[in-house]
C-alpha cells in the first residue's frame, strides 16, 4: 500500500473582523480563528477605528494595523500564542500615544506678525 504525503500549505487570510472583545480572522481554507483582544495590547488599546484599519502582509500571511504598528502573524494565531512584545516596549508604545495625543488637544498658538498689536475683547465690542 503506498500512501502519498498530501502538500500542506501556509494559511492565509481573507477577512478581519476586531469587535471589543474579539479578533476573528477568516481564512482562505474556510476556517474561522478568534482570540481575545486582551492577547494583544495594542489592539486593546487602539480605538474602534484604529482597530478597522487593518491591511493584510503579502497574500494573507499576517495583519498589520498601520495606525496602532501592530503586526499579527496568521501562524501566530493557529498556534494560540499572544503577543510576545515585552512590558517595556508597549509601556514606551502606550507612553508615546499619550504624548501625541496630549500635543493633539493642545490649542494651536498663531504667530503673530511683527508690528501687530493684539486686539483685546474690549475692543472688539466696539
Amino acid at each position: 500500500m503506498s500512501t502519498s504525503s498530501p502538500t500542506i500549505e501556509a494559511a492565509t487570510a481573507k477577512a478581519v473582523r476586531v469587535t471589543r472583545e474579539a479578533l476573528i480572522v477568516e481564512l482562505h481554507d474556510g476556517r474561522t480563528v478568534s482570540v481575545p483582544v486582551a492577547w494583544y495590547p495594542r489592539l486593546a488599546h487602539g480605538s474602534m477605528k484604529e482597530r478597522q484599519q487593518w491591511e493584510l502582509i503579502g497574500p494573507g500571511i499576517g495583519i498589520h494595523w498601520p495606525a496602532l504598528d501592530e503586526d499579527i502573524s496568521i501562524d501566530g494565531l493557529l498556534k494560540g500564542a499572544p503577543s510576545g512584545e515585552s512590558p517595556e516596549s508597549f509601556n514606551r508604545w502606550l507612553s508615546s500615544r499619550r504624548s501625541a495625543a496630549n500635543e493633539r488637544l493642545q490649542p494651536r498658538k498663531r504667530p503673530r506678525a511683527a508690528g501687530v498689536k493684539r486686539r483685546t475683547h474690549a475692543r472688539l465690542r466696539r
